[in-house]
């Protein structure tokens, strides 16, 4: 298979706020059809067939993550959309709905996130 007749490949966990993140930029861009997408639902025997299969080719599996080019994995998601968006020829800083998931919903995740950790440590004894 020629890189030029390879299809990328992107993994994504439903709920998880950065598989949407790759997700709304790679329709926003208009880039889903170039991509097949591979989204599984945790606990299912299609999550487990997926860390299978993506166990020996990454250092940790984590999600997102894409088969980029032939062999080359990434599960950073600002590494994804920074490829699609090059491929696409756009500046996701350009994107209206792309933008205000950061800035808004993600954002907001982030922080709550950290918070719950903080809350965590803060009552976990010593």
């Amino acid at each position: 298979m020629t890189e030029t007749s390879f299809t990328p490949v992107v993994f994504l966990k439903a709920g998880c706020p950065f598989c949407l993140k790759v997700r709304l930029f790679l329709l926003e861009a208009g880039q889903l059809d170039r991509v097949v997408l591979r989204e599984f639902v945790p606990g299912t025997e299609e999550e487990a067939e997926i860390r299978g299969l993506l166990g020996p080719v990454v250092e940790k599996v984590t999600f997102p993550t894409a088969e980029l080019t032939p062999g080359n994995f990434t599960n950073e998601s600002d590494a994804i959309v920074a490829h699609f968006a090059e491929r696409a020829g756009v500046e996701p800083e350009a994107m209206p709905t792309y933008q205000s998931y950061l800035t808004g919903v993600f954002k907001n995740l982030g922080a709550l996130y950290r918070e719950n950790l903080d809350l965590k440590k803060r009552l976990s004894p010593a």
